[in-house]
Order: C-alpha cells, then sequence, then structure tokens
C-alpha cells in the first residue's frame, strides 16, 4: 500500500516558509520575555506607553518641521508625554511665536518637559516658557528676553564708488532701513516704536506662560543671558538638572516606568551649503535675508 505524502513533501516552499515564521515568533517572544522579568528594554509591565522627542535646536528661521512633529505628538494616544529638548540661541521673531503657541497647545494636551542645553535664549527660552516643567542646566545660559533690529549702512562706501541711490516709494517710511542711506531721525523712531511692541509681545507671552507678572519679567527683560542657577532664582525656569532629570521627571508625570520609547521625528536632511548659511543666520527656504531689515529674538 502506497503511504500518503507528508504536508511537507507536497508543499515544501510553504512548509519552510511556516517553520522560518514559527521561528521568529519564538525567538521574539523569548526576547520579550526576558526583556519583561529583567526590566530591561522597551517592554515593562510599569510602562504602557511612549515619550516623544521634540528638538529645537540652533537659529530659529523655520518652525514648520517642529510645530508639525508637535501636533503629531499631540494626536497620538500611545504618547503620554513629550521631552522637549532646547539648544537655541534663537531667531526669528515668527517663527518663535509659532514654536511658543505650539508647544503652549502641546502643553494642554499632555505633560511637556523642557531640557534646556547649552543655550536656549530668547527665542530659544521663548519657545521653552509655556511647558508644563523646565529644566536647565546650572551653567546653561537663557533667558536674553528682547528685540532687535540690525540694518547695515553703506551709504559711505557708495559715495566713495560714485553710487547714488534714486528711490522711488510710496510712503516716506517704505524705504527707511535701506542700507543706501542713513536712518532719518523719524525713520529711527518708527522702527523703534516697531521693536518695542515685539518686544512687549514677548514680555507679555511670558508672563502668562510662567504665571509672573509683567513687572517682574520685565525687570529682567533688557536683553541679559542669565545662567541656569540664576535663572531659577528668578522663576525663569523651574528646576536645575539635565536630560536624565528632566525625562525622570516626565516618566513619573506621565507614570511610567522602566525604559520607555522614545519617539522622535526623522531628522531632516540639509546640504553642507545649507548648514553653513544657517549658522551663519541665513537659510534659502525663509525670507531671514531678503528684507533689509529682520527683527529677531537673539
Amino acid at each position: 500500500m502506497e503511504r500518503k505524502a507528508s504536508f511537507s513533501q507536497r508543499h515544501p516552499l510553504l512548509f519552510g516558509l511556516i517553520l522560518i515564521a514559527t521561528a521568529m515568533v519564538l525567538f521574539f517572544g523569548t526576547m520579550a520575555f526576558f526583556r519583561i522579568m529583567t526590566g530591561e528594554g522597551d517592554f515593562s509591565f510599569g510602562s504602557s506607553g511612549k515619550i516623544g522627542l521634540v528638538r529645537i535646536e540652533g537659529l530659529i528661521t523655520d518652525s514648520g518641521p517642529a510645530t508639525e512633529w508637535m501636533s503629531k505628538l499631540a494626536d497620538d494616544p500611545e504618547v503620554k508625554g513629550v521631552l522637549l529638548r532646547v539648544d537655541s540661541p534663537g531667531g526669528l521673531v515668527a517663527p518663535s511665536q509659532e514654536l511658543y503657541r505650539a508647544v503652549k497647545d502641546l502643553a494642554l494636551a499632555k505633560p511637556v518637559v523642557v531640557s534646556m542645553g547649552n543655550v536656549a535664549a530668547s527665542g530659544g527660552y521663548y519657545a521653552a516658557a509655556p511647558a508644563t516643567v523646565i529644566f536647565a542646566n546650572p551653567g546653561t545660559v537663557t533667558g536674553s528676553i528682547g528685540v532687535k533690529a540690525e540694518l547695515a549702512d553703506v551709504s559711505s562706501l557708495m559715495d566713495k564708488l560714485g553710487i547714488r541711490q534714486e528711490l522711488i516709494a510710496s510712503g516716506k517710511f517704505k524705504g527707511a532701513g535701506s542700507p543706501m542711506r542713513p536712518l532719518t531721525p523719524e525713520d529711527r523712531a518708527y522702527l523703534q516704536t516697531m521693536v518695542m511692541d515685539l518686544h512687549d509681545q514677548f514680555v507679555d507671552d511670558v508672563a502668562k506662560a510662567r504665571n509672573m507678572t509683567r513687572a517682574e519679567v520685565e525687570s529682567v527683560a533688557d536683553g541679559r543671558g542669565f545662567t541656569g542657577r540664576q535663572a531659577l532664582a528668578l522663576k525663569l525656569v523651574d528646576r536645575l538638572g539635565g536630560r536624565d532629570e528632566a525625562v525622570a521627571l516626565l516618566k513619573a508625570r506621565c507614570d511610567l516606568s522602566g525604559k520607555v520609547p522614545l519617539l522622535e521625528a526623522p531628522k531632516e536632511k540639509r546640504g553642507l551649503v545649507e548648514r553653513i548659511l544657517s549658522i551663519l543666520g541665513f537659510d534659502p527656504q525663509n525670507s531671514a535675508y531678503g528684507p533689509r531689515w529682520v527683527f529677531s529674538y537673539e
């Protein structure tokens, strides 16, 4: 009597795939079991969530990638809290304000803990202000609350070269700040009112975010930078510590334990020329060097 062929003989390819799949399930299941039992890795009975990571680093010229990432983290139910790592000297006014609003909205949805790096000043501090808790290292440079507008005046050089500007404008202030002529007293007064209005916005937002009076913020809003230890005494930050301390507090606030998965946005790939221009304060992807004058929180 002829013996019936086995399943493995009739379907060798399918049988092989089943064996491979079974081996993979056993392997990863065993790894997960040991990681749970030892408390190592991302699997833990005490943790059932993730922590989001947002980086605000370098000169602030474009808020888009960071604000979009914060919006995704706010909507992700698996993300229980967010670590905001700030290492920035500041930057342009509007992107700094957009980061402020994004952090404020995110902090309403879930805990946001800031870890300040080497520097979190001006626009960098602006962005951090509405977080749930702010950590600074004792030696972090932060604060520097204020606004500046930098203008070039090459009129003397143009005179030597025999070059003269003919300006046709719709109003007397349309050419204010042109590098081809010195500022008039009226030009200076006009631009100063804009600087002070932007300054007032900065002070008001910090006062609201930090639960401070306007007078308290105004007393330190003269452009001075502070060490982390000084900033703590002035109520500009909440605690002294580095990234590890910030993560530990965030996990406690989110009722997470063990090693928790950290969810970070994909890093933007930028060419060498773009990176150099960004360091120098110029970014071809925005209008940072388009106007004759640029207001900045730096």
